[in-house]
């Protein structure tokens, strides 16, 4: 089991920055990936940023050129910078790991959620206008 705990959610104004970070705990491997996602009551959950065991990474068309992934492989952290919030990056961020004994790496890191079979609590982020 593999257990993720998000923080670094808040309230910001639009143009402001966030850095979330997620810790994974338990039964971790060298073969990775990990995302972010983000849901807003009533919508589907959208993947933002993955990144894997190998450097690699993915983002949503959204928010491309402002939203940077990284890891700290010797901490188990990712994290998500925020740049340039929006109002409509207002959402519940969730972190989400595939971690599997016989992980084989999917060529870029996939945005969808039945790619990730762990997932965290989720951290509110609040843009305001």
């Amino acid at each position: 089991q593999v257990r993720l705990v998000e923080s670094g959610g808040s309230s910001v104004q639009a143009g402001g920055s966030l850095r979330l970070s997620c810790v994974a705990s338990g039964d971790t491997y060298s073969g990775y990936r990990m995302a972010w996602f983000r849901q807003v009551p009533g919508k589907e959950r959208e993947g933002v940023a993955a990144i894997d065991s190998g450097g690699r990474t993915s983002y949503a068309d959204s928010v491309k050129g402002r939203f940077t992934v990284s890891k700290d492989n010797a901490k188990n952290l990712l994290y998500l910078q925020m740049n340039s919030l929006r109002p409509e990056d207002t959402a519940t961020y969730y972190c989400a790991a595939y971690m599997n004994r016989a992980y084989v790496a999917l060529i870029p890191p996939p945005l969808y959620s039945y790619a990730y079979n762990y997932w965290g609590q989720g951290t509110q982020v609040t843009v305001s206008s």
